[in-house]
């Protein structure tokens, strides 16, 4: 009684002497927030809907909708989502499985490195691959040295495998993270009782280490998704010139076609489609406890 009775006045003297109701101190965040990132996101949904010609009119998404080019657009950046999100799971999969449970010297330096891998550009990657896999690459080199061809056989990298490569590649990492964390909480004694009943390592790893992965697999493979629907960097740096994704193609129109309204009505349809799935990515992270 008597610590309530003390906690009780002090709750009153803080009330007293901030003097304004605690929501008020929101204010500042959200005007910033509201500033930086609201305000240029509702210019581009206020330009979507002005033409060059003046005036306001939804003409501009009827015209990017019945284009060819905006369908294909978005076609390619699906598949190339949905592919290199496959991508990175099996892969991801397989090597945080190699990482963790596979003892060899080094183990803990590949998995800080993962960590420092995370914060390269996309670029970077697409540039080291272009070094290998390029026309000029040193794979074409090698061929062409040895066989006197004009040129060598490797020449996907401009091709929309080039950019699925380069993304898994580059996001890879990204589904590997949760999945080492997940790994590390796993019970070796499960693992170890497995064994000796006899249980071949594929029957572990399906019916005692995949249960425990699949939220973490959720989770990356959902973030993954979102940031390769958005990717711009690797496909511009592939040259995959007939490889046209949704930012490429707001790219196109506003630099390329100076076509600002149809540029806009694109991004607000990435807009549109990315916040979904992250939202999708913030359902299954917190039901994984990511």
């Amino acid at each position: 009684m008597a610590s309530a009775s003390v906690a009780a006045p002090a709750k009153a003297v803080t009330k007293s002497r901030t003097g304004m109701p605690s929501w008020v101190w929101a204010l500042p965040p959200v005007a910033v927030l509201g500033l930086v990132f609201l305000y240029p996101l509702a210019l581009v949904v206020q330009q979507s809907f002005r033409p060059d010609t003046g005036g306001t009119s939804a003409q501009a998404y009827g015209d990017v909708f019945a284009s060819t080019a905006f369908r294909e657009a978005l076609g390619t950046t699906v598949w190339l989502a949905v592919g290199s999100t496959a991508g990175c799971l099996v892969l991801g999969f397989a090597l945080a499985l190699v990482i963790a449970f596979v003892p060899f010297p080094g183990a803990k330096a590949v998995a800080r490195f993962i960590d420092v891998f995370l914060s390269f550009p996309s670029f970077l990657i697409t540039l080291a691959l272009l070094f290998v896999y390029g026309t000029v690459g040193i794979a074409n080199g090698l061929w062409t040295g040895a066989t006197g061809a004009a040129e060598g056989p490797f020449q996907f990298l401009t091709t929309q495998w080039g950019v699925l490569l380069a993304e898994v590649t580059y996001f890879t990492p990204f589904v590997m993270r949760p999945l080492l964390a997940a790994f590390s909480g796993i019970d070796t004694g499960q693992i170890e009782a497995a064994s000796s009943l006899g249980a071949r390592p594929a029957r572990i790893v399906r019916q005692v280490i995949l249960p425990e992965a699949l939220p973490a697999l959720a989770a990356g493979g959902s973030l993954v998704l979102v940031l390769c629907l958005n990717e711009f960097g690797i496909v511009l740096f592939t040259g995959a010139k007939g490889v046209t994704t949704l930012p490429m193609l707001v790219y196109s129109k506003a630099i390329l076609e100076s076509d600002y309204p149809g540029a806009c009505v694109v991004a607000v349809v990435n807009v549109l489609i990315s916040v979904g799935l992250y939202g999708l990515y913030r359902v299954v992270s917190r039901r994984a406890g990511a």
